[in-house]
């Protein structure tokens, strides 16, 4: 892969990056925001439905664990930065192929071939 294409293939990681980051900021805010009554300002000292904590505890673990994906993809996007600036970027980490620039057009940040992909996930 050439230099301009590395550059265009760089430019989609980072902009990939900076989209995620933010992501990831905003749940966190959300995950970590006030309870129910806090955010209501409600003051009294009277229960809420069972029901709303369990809305709002589902919704919490909901949140971390796509928290937790997200920074999974982050990781995978910041190897996919080192491969580029090292000149491997398209070349799988498994086999050594080539990694098809249909599939980086899609998956900017994957490290394998479709082959070692289907082979890794068992399919």
């Amino acid at each position: 892969m050439n230099k301009a294409e590395m550059k265009v293939y760089k430019d989609k990681v980072l902009a990939l990056r900076a989209r995620l980051r933010g992501d990831v900021n905003a749940m966190a805010e959300s995950a970590l925001r006030k309870t129910r009554s806090e955010a209501s300002g409600d003051l009294s000292s009277m229960p809420i439905h069972m029901a709303d904590v369990g809305t709002d505890n589902y919704e919490q673990e909901f949140t971390l664990s796509l928290m937790e994906n997200e920074e999974l993809t982050l990781e995978q996007i910041e190897d996919a930065l080192e491969r580029i600036e090292e000149g491997v970027y398209g070349t799988c980490v498994e086999c050594g192929g080539r990694i098809p620039k249909a599939r980086l057009n899609v998956i900017p940040y994957t490290p394998h071939c479709v082959k070692c992909a289907s082979k890794l996930q068992g399919c």
